[in-house]
């Protein structure tokens, strides 16, 4: 495994906390930290957990704190890698080339206004089911952009609901810059979009006429149709306790993120009347690498 698979592996595993800048890795003039005879060659498993405040449902101006599980690793090949909600399954070995590519499957649960619905005009419309998401996932990755440590990654997810909650389809590209800063610290840059297709719109973002709601607890109706419906970005720095990211251990770290709301997302009762298309998140997290 590379230098830089083995720093983006300990860092990365701290980054399981949340829904994800370039730096010189030079210091004072010393070369670039060396990453080698590392926990990370062979399998390994990160376990945690973490704090994230994020809006009750997408679209909401009402945040709530909610607990997070961490995973992540490698085991007999096969790598384990975090989603929001979810994990991911990277069935291609690692390699040392200059250019890596990953391919697997994806699982999530979106719990979008299943729960800690805050607002109560939109708590009066119910609560949704939760969906199951799952489906393949493509990535390619290039090591060494700006120095011997750093990468950018392209990532592709797309996820179909298998619980017959929203019955539809999700389309999440992503592009990820990761940079170790010392032998002990890292960054990580993500930009992040989402497309659904129109049974997912009609789930979440239709509003429909409720004959038995008061006046001041009703809505405008509203038909969504599918598109991009967020963007966004992801800033993360990672810690390791003992100052070496390569020999596992116990890792911190700190994630803040903002998305817009696009299209019909924005545009529901449930975004333009009750909540809003700013959404911001921040997240905190501990792990532990074995």
């Amino acid at each position: 495994m590379s230098r830089l698979t083995l720093a983006l592996a300990a860092a990365s595993a701290a980054l399981l906390a949340a829904p994800s800048h370039a730096q010189e890795t030079q210091m004072g003039g010393d070369s670039p930290p060396a990453f080698e005879g590392s926990v990370f060659d062979g399998d390994w498993i990160s376990v945690g957990a973490g704090a994230v405040l994020s809006p009750s449902y997408k679209g909401s101006d009402d945040y709530v704190v909610s607990p997070i599980p961490i995973v992540q690793g490698k085991v007999a090949g096969i790598g384990i890698n975090p989603r929001p909600g979810g994990l991911a399954l990277n069935f291609i070995p690692a390699s040392d080339g200059k250019v890596r590519f990953s391919a697997g499957v994806a699982a999530k649960l979106n719990r979008n206004r299943a729960s800690q619905i805050e607002d109560d005009v939109v708590k009066q419309y119910g609560k949704l089911d939760t969906a199951v998401e799952v489906g393949p996932t493509v990535g390619v990755s290039f090591p060494g952009v700006i120095n011997p440590y750093d990468s950018i990654s392209l990532n592709l997810d797309v996820l179909f609901d298998v619980a017959g909650a929203h019955g539809g389809m999700t389309v999440a590209p992503s592009v990820t810059y990761f940079t170790p800063v010392s032998r002990g610290a890292a960054v990580s840059l993500s930009m992040s979009a989402s497309r659904v297709d129109d049974d997912f719109a009609d789930y979440y973002y239709s509003v429909p006429a409720i004959a038995t709601l008061a006046p001041a607890d009703t809505l405008p109706t509203f038909d969504a149709e599918g598109g991009f419906d967020s963007m966004g970005v992801n800033l993360l720095f990672a810690v390791d306790a003992d100052g070496n990211l390569a020999n596992g251990g116990l890792s911190f770290i700190v994630l803040g993120g903002y998305s817009r709301l696009l299209g019909d997302a924005k545009r529901t009762p449930f975004t333009s009347i009750r909540g809003d298309a700013d959404q911001f998140m921040g997240a905190v997290g501990i792990g532990y690498t074995f």
